[in-house]
């Protein structure tokens, strides 16, 4: 599916972690993050920015690298994240710029362009956003070509072959070409396929066997677990079981 060019994607980056920034500045450290129960307002943001730091270095090696423990990613004290957050999302779009034009790095796809971490941490990023916003009261907004961006690269992720070594429930995917429309109130929607040797996704529009309809915003919420989703015609099962096996 069409991408955001590279400057878009580092201009997004940066709206979103500073967005992020300020959410997870605006409560408890230790405050429970609803929609990542397992997790502490430190602990998300620590995952960010060690995230940006992480896939700043794989690009720069162009080869794996080991992903920190989890219990490691201590973002330090509450008065440095903004900053130290900020600087993270620098140094993954440094980066993914510096890179030579024809490099190749590692990713769970294969060998990639580098500015597919740069999409990745985006897309991650504003998801996280709405964590943190969750959590602390604090308003989220992200713009809509971003919004639409995190559906198309999230839908491009669970569609590659390899996608179900990775999540083996995914398997569970496979169909008889059932459909599951998302429908914008603006602009073109998506068009999930199950067909037997796995997902297909395509942009588009019209009728399917269930269709979810809404803001391009709700619809990325809706795709990535944050909300249920309010107006659905077709087909509920199919869209039910369909969000049951595609947990990030």
């Amino acid at each position: 599916m069409t991408t955001l060019d590279t400057a878009r994607l580092a201009e997004g980056l940066r709206e979103q972690t500073a967005g992020f920034a300020r959410a997870v500045t605006g409560g408890d450290p230790d405050a429970r993050v609803p929609t990542c129960p397992e997790w502490r307002l430190r602990d998300l943001a620590g995952h960010i920015g060690h995230a940006h730091r992480w896939a700043a270095e794989l690009v720069r090696e162009a080869a794996p690298v080991p992903i920190a423990d989890p219990a490691t990613d201590d973002p330090g004290p509450r008065d440095v994240w903004a900053r130290w957050l900020r600087d993270g999302a620098e140094e993954v779009i440094g980066a993914v710029q510096e890179a030579p034009a024809s490099a190749r790095v590692w990713s769970l796809t294969g060998p990639t362009p580098p500015v597919f971490w740069l999409r990745r941490m985006l897309g991650d990023t504003v998801i996280h956003h709405y964590d943190a916003a969750a959590t602390t009261g604090v308003a989220f907004d992200v713009a809509g070509d971003l919004a639409a961006d995190v559906i198309s690269e999230g839908m491009g992720l669970l569609a590659v072959p390899s996608a179900v070594e990775f999540r083996p429930e995914l398997a569970e995917l496979r169909g008889r070409g059932e459909t599951i429309v998302l429908r914008p109130d603006s602009g073109q929607g998506w068009v999930i396929t199950r067909t037997p040797d796995g997902i297909r996704c395509d942009r588009g529009g019209g009728d399917g066997d269930v269709v979810v309809s809404g803001s391009v915003t709700e619809l990325m919420l809706v795709f990535t677990r944050r909300v249920p989703p309010r107006d659905v015609t077709g087909d509920r099962a199919l869209l039910d079981h369909w969000l049951a096996h595609t947990a990030f």
